[in-house]
């Protein structure tokens, strides 16, 4: 079974699962694993309680001071004027405690969650599988980053106000209750009671508010999941223009990136176009209960006041009570942006989680082909009946048998899309699907040069010990290395910080380093795949002979298509492209002596050559000499 079809197959059953469930059973193990989220779990919980105690303070201070007016009691309130700053101290800092507190737990699970997500997308190259693979994970550096931001940061949230709505409402309906007790009207001359009808009033008006706001806003979900892709997209176009500045540039195409970013831009606009729409509804209700709110309690115990049954200042406890019931059923009205926004970021987060679950589930799937890979005394590469298939299942290389010696050099060719590269990444373990087996040296250390070698970000000490530390090199082997491959001029400028140089190199400087590393890291199993092609052919004629000369133990499989690489390797295997797959043809020169002679007489003259042109250089020029 092919890995598409087996991808497929794994991806529906997966949807069939919420993915913002699958956000959650990655994000949970922050407290699985981790001491500090209960510590932080219990201070969100206790600092809530503590500011709650406070707000029923003022709640009684708030009726104290209006009784207190009512009655023209100066002493009373000067003694609650002074009391007052206590209870608002305590209540700012508790409420800033609790900031610190929410804000270092979403600082902590998003650190602990993005790094726990981002390793296993790093693992076994599946960052690289991936792009390969069906299912909803494009982007996925801004699933990492603003999507993980907004996943982790909206549910301490939504549990610290949830928790704090929840206490509020219990108390604060208390409250009504007993200040507000029962009221009693004619009606065509009965006399009719209702209890607690301050507590039905808000939970009344709150259900009204908050189903209106669930109706109005049932569509924000996916108008915040599509806006969210959009922008992921046009970022990720903008960060393709910057890393292929030089190429746009050389080729003139800065009209069709414009017409191509426009498109995307045009993509985003309407996206947030649609956001504004929901966020003028639901604005629209949220101002609604702001203006109506406040007004409500006090109508409704204005016929008890007028009656001498209600105090002022119970009047004021229960107009404050009442906003802050309503405030804490009503929590939703302010929050539902934010949690659809929420929604939409941890849904992209979990499809991402669901695609590395996918291919992790592909590995252990036994209808799919895997390529088999062991260790091995004898030789330093061996490959046995090896067929490396692409995802949808269409055969690549068929049937590759071939041993590489410790020491020797083979030179693989063939013609362009006949699959080396895709046989190059078999052997370095970031393409498993297929059949056969590849065997390395035991304890070998396999090292890769790619065309296009990867700079990363920093210094360019930093650059030159990937991917180990630049702490593990010594400051000789360094210059060494860079002044091996032609690179000395660069020595003085090691350490620069906030230069890209993956820009200020060129694509042979990129290569010539590329080489310094193979050097500095001494690896037994090198694999080239055209790791000269952006160098002249005297340049990758020196590199390669210094190279061979130097460590004529390393094992070579090389990709490339110059004829002049033909005198530096001991044996040249075809990849021939056939129906059913390409197949590998070793051309052997046992059977054609004279063109083994020449090679090696071509080798031996360069190298005299070479020699000579060395002693020239050395020699010192006669006096007078211009």
């Amino acid at each position: 079974m092919d890995v598409r079809s087996a991808a497929g197959d794994l991806d529906e059953a997966a949807k069939q699962k919420s993915q913002a469930r699958l956000f959650w059973r990655s994000g949970r193990g922050f407290w699985r694993e981790t001491q500090v989220a209960w510590w932080l779990t219990g201070g969100i919980v206790l600092f809530v309680l503590v500011q709650l105690w406070f707000q029923y303070k003022l709640n009684l201070w708030n009726r104290s001071i209006f009784d207190a007016l009512e009655k023209k009691d100066g002493g009373a309130v000067w003694s609650l004027a002074l009391s007052f700053g206590p209870l608002a101290l305590g209540s700012i800092v508790t409420a800033i405690i609790i900031v610190y507190v929410r804000m270092r737990m979403q600082r902590r699970w998003r650190g602990w969650l993005t790094q726990n997500i981002t390793n296993r997308w790093l693992n076994g190259g599946r960052y690289f599988q991936l792009n390969f693979m069906p299912g909803d994970h494009e982007n996925p550096e801004h699933r990492l980053t603003e999507d993980m931001r907004v996943a982790t940061e909206a549910p301490v949230d939504f549990a610290t106000g949830i928790l704090t709505a929840f206490l509020t409402a219990t108390t604060f309906i208390g409250v009504l209750y007993f200040v507000g007790g029962s009221l009693e009207f004619d009606w065509g001359g009965s006399k009719v009671t209702i209890p607690a009808f301050l507590v039905i009033a808000v939970v009344a008006y709150c259900a009204i508010v908050s189903g209106s706001m669930t109706i109005i806003a049932r569509s924000f979900v996916p108008v915040a999941a599509a806006k969210n892709q959009s922008e992921a997209e046009f970022r990720y176009a903008l960060t393709r223009v910057r890393e292929n500045g030089e190429s746009i540039a050389i080729l003139g195409g800065e009209e069709e990136e414009k017409a191509g970013l426009n498109k995307l831009l045009s993509r985003v606009v309407v996206a947030w176009q649609k956001m504004a729409a929901q966020y003028m509804r639901t604005t629209g209700v949220s101002h609604a209960n702001f203006i109506i709110a406040s007004v409500i309690p006090v109508i409704l115990c204005s016929p008890k006041y007028l009656a001498g049954t209600m105090s002022l200042g119970e009047v004021m406890q229960a107009a404050a009570a009442f906003i802050q019931v309503q405030y804490a059923f009503n929590w939703i009205v302010d929050n539902y942006p934010k949690l659809a926004e929420w929604t939409a970021s941890a849904r992209r987060v979990g499809s991402l989680v669901q695609s590395l679950d996918n291919m992790d589930a592909i590995e252990k799937d036994d209808r799919v082909g895997l390529i088999k890979r062991t260790e091995t005394d004898d030789v330093a590469i061996r490959l046995r009946n090896l067929q490396v298939n692409l995802s949808d299942g269409t055969v690549v290389v068929d049937d590759a048998d071939i041993d590489v010696k410790p020491g020797e050099k083979i030179l693989l060719a063939g013609e362009s899309g006949s699959g080396k590269s895709t046989l190059v990444r078999a052997i370095a373990g970031l393409w498993p699907w297929g059949s056969g087996e590849i065997a390395l040296k035991r304890d070998a250390k396999l090292f890769m040069m790619p065309q296009r070698p990867y700079i990363p970000i920093g210094t360019l000490r930093r650059a030159a010990a990937y991917p180990e530390s630049p702490d593990s090199l010594e400051e000789k082997d360094l210059h060494e290395a860079l002044e091996f491959v032609g690179l000395a001029h660069a020595a003085e400028r090691l350490d620069e910080e906030d230069v890209v140089w993956s820009n200020v190199l060129s694509g042979g400087e990129q290569q010539r380093l590329s080489f310094a590393r193979l050097l500095l890291h001494k690896p037994d199993i090198v694999v080239m795949d055209e790791s000269t092609s952006a160098l002249d052919t005297k340049s990758q004629n020196e590199l390669l002979t210094r190279l061979n000369e130097r460590m004529p133990d390393m094992a070579l499989i090389s990709v490339g298509h110059r004829a002049e690489l033909e005198m530096f390797h001991d044996r040249k295997v075809n990849l021939v492209r056939k129906r059913g797959g390409a197949q590998l043809e070793d051309e052997d020169k046992a059977d054609d002596m004279p063109i083994a002679r020449g090679i090696d007489m071509l080798r031996k003259l360069w190298q005299r050559a070479e020699k000579a042109q060395s002693k020239a250089e050395k020699k010192p020029e006669p006096s007078g000499a211009k």
